[in-house]
């Protein structure tokens, strides 16, 4: 890469985008290239490729994605697998075709089988069956990294994939049924608090163990990838740590403030029962996490506050 690279983030609204173009910015890059879904339509592979043709970057970091928790991807499995698999399938055909020799692609660990060995290597994948609340999106994301890989292997440019753990943080999706654990426990005991209500009820059981980073991390992260000159073709980022559901449901009442009773609900699914990713591969590169889940909640918890106050908070 030469040293002022143009650099395309895929899905800088979101979550992930948004702090990896943050994470750019703080680097020194000055040439990042964002369009709003309005402007670049990525299922559409015409637009995509009048995109690629015109703006020819340097690298691509591709954080876009349809995404949610298990009733999202349980209610709503084919605009999952079709609006992911078309997204990834445009995004990096495109790119080739237009000479971009840098392409980090970004999915999820839910890509590995529902009862991998815990902690999750990167040779887990394919090699038993997926977990069948996130089968649609996984799917999606193992093609997306597959041709990475493929196009890698074949012609020579420099593509590769990430795969994060579960993310939290600033423009988290905080939609009542459609979110992910996380932010979803933040905003209940958020509106409990307020509302004085006794008790919080959570899906499941509690007991499934789960691992989260922090989404400045995992920028982070993807910025030091982008830097190496010979990265895998396949990483698990990650904190390398877990916690079970109903402990994290504590961990969130304690920092939101609410001091009422938390209840489980055993007749709704808990998911995959573990998944914790081993990170012994992106660590051998440099990279570790440097956010606490304690400081982090915090730091997400302050952020919800203000896009709530601000009128900016995503609920999809």
């Amino acid at each position: 890469m030469n040293s002022s690279p143009k650099i395309f983030v895929a899905g800088h609204r979101g979550m992930v985008g948004s702090a990896v173009v943050r994470r750019l910015r703080e680097s020194g890059c000055d040439s990042v290239v964002t369009r709003t879904r309005d402007q670049l339509d990525l299922c559409s592979q015409t637009a995509v490729r009048d995109f690629f043709q015109t703006e020819r970057p340097d690298a691509v970091i591709f954080a876009a994605a349809r995404v949610g928790g298990i009733h999202a991807n349980s209610t709503y499995p084919a605009e999952f697998i079709y609006q992911n698999l078309a997204m990834a399938t445009h995004a990096v055909h495109e790119a080739y075709a237009a000479g971009t020799p840098r392409f980090l692609f970004l999915g999820s660990t839910c890509i590995y089988p529902r009862l991998a060995p815990q902690p999750i290597e990167e040779s887990s994948l394919l090699t038993s069956e997926l977990e069948p609340t996130n089968e649609a999106y996984a799917l999606a994301k193992i093609a997306g990294l597959k041709m990475c890989s493929f196009y890698r292997r074949q012609y020579g440019v420099l593509y590769h994939s990430a795969m994060p753990t579960n993310l939290y943080g600033p423009r988290d999706n905080y939609h009542p049924e459609n979110s992910h654990v996380l932010p979803a426990l933040i905003r209940r005991f958020h509106e409990a608090r307020e509302s004085g209500a006794e008790s919080v009820t959570i899906w499941g059981t509690g007991s499934p163990l789960r691992e989260f980073l922090h989404v400045d991390d995992l920028a982070a992260g993807a910025v030091h990838l982008l830097s190496l000159e010979d990265p895998p073709d396949l990483v698990n980022i990650g904190s390398g740590q877990e916690i079970s559901i109903l402990d994290l449901a504590q961990r969130v009442a304690n920092t939101v403030g609410f001091s009422g009773e938390i209840k489980t609900d055993p007749t709704k699914p808990d998911g995959t029962p573990r998944k914790l990713s081993d990170i012994s591969r992106i660590r051998a590169t440099g990279w570790k996490p440097e956010i606490s889940l304690s400081a982090g909640l915090e730091s997400a918890y302050a952020s919800f506050l203000e896009e709530l106050s601000s009128e900016s908070i995503r609920s999809v």
